[in-house]
């Protein structure tokens, strides 16, 4: 009589899924962070740094801020998925994030962007300075409380002060540098301020219907259109005559006013023309470019600074 020996399971089959199984985990958390969003923040950061040290600062230094406010900036959106996953799984923009998914759980989300500060916070210390990882800590504090919880579902001039919170980077990056705040890093502060209605607005003149659905008081839900529209060009206008400013208060070359007209005058025409017809394509497209618009201007930033002190 023959032995009769049981099946047995690889071992490699299950290595490969348990490899999948956190592979997908960590893409889970990784997109709990919005990494686009966080892209667009330190854009504003590394140029304020080249600015502040009239050059290039120590790439450690460099590495250390964009790290930390990546972390700070990761665990303040984290927290802000958490708070408004039930709005998210009424909007279709929204519904597929993890959360309103159930691909995490809200308490372990939770607890993955508190973690995110705490990190942030002592790393931005240690590497940086104190101011640096205290600015970077309070633009989540204001963006969790200030316009998250109170602002965004009452008033239709959320994101106008809610922006503040957006805007920070470009402190942490001159505070990281210098130890202090100084006025080219406040103009910095106030392009991003400014900026942020137009940008947004854009995108909730695209998705005007899920912020209804939500029950969210956009500025297009509540006023309209039209009303949006008009905004967004008065504000558009408020960037360009803002981004003139920097030159006033720190020595620049003709390069960066130049680039400034240049891209300000294209972001007014392409408001201009959302005014003229506020239709979803024509806010996307300047939505689109507002993302270009601030990319490049604070490359300008950098560019004119590097030049100026070579």
């Amino acid at each position: 009589m023959s032995d009769f020996v049981a099946p047995t399971t690889s071992p490699v089959p299950v290595a490969r899924t348990r490899t999948r199984q956190l592979t997908a985990t960590l893409r889970t958390y990784f997109l709990l962070t919005k990494p686009r969003v966080i892209e667009l923040l330190l854009v504003t950061t590394l140029p304020a740094m080249i600015l502040a040290e009239d050059g290039i600062p120590s790439l450690g230094l460099i590495a250390a801020v964009l790290f930390g406010g990546a972390l700070a900036a990761g665990g303040a959106n984290t927290i802000n998925c958490w708070i408004e996953r039930d709005s998210d799984h009424i909007m279709k923009r929204t519904r597929h994030r993890p959360l309103p998914a159930g691909d995490v759980e809200p308490t372990a989300a939770l607890v993955f962007g508190l973690v995110l500060e705490v990190v942030a916070f002592g790393f931005l210390w240690a590497t940086a300075n104190l101011l640096a990882a205290a600015l970077a800590v309070s633009a989540m504090l204001f963006y969790v409380f200030v316009y998250t919880i109170w602002l965004k579902p009452r008033s239709p001039q959320n994101i106008v002060i809610g922006g503040a919170a957006g805007a920070v980077p470009a402190l942490v990056g001159w505070a990281a540098v210098t130890g202090s705040v100084a006025a080219p890093a406040w103009v910095l502060f106030a392009i991003v301020f400014c900026w942020t209605p137009p940008h947004f607005w854009a995108l909730a003149l695209k998705y005007r219907d899920d912020y209804a659905a939500a029950g969210i008081p956009m500025l297009p839900v509540v006023k309209g259109t039209a009303v949006a529209a008009r905004q967004i060009l008065v504000y558009s206008v408020l960037v360009l005559v803002v981004s003139l400013t920097l030159p006033l208060v720190t020595p620049m070359t003709p390069i960066y006013p130049i680039v400034a007209a240049v891209l300000g005058v294209l972001f007014v025409m392409t408001a201009e023309r959302l005014r003229r017809d506020p239709s979803p394509e024509r806010a996307i497209r300047l939505f689109t470019f507002s993302n270009t618009y601030l990319a490049l201007l604070f490359a300008a930033v950098a560019v004119d600074t590097l030049l100026r002190a070579s």
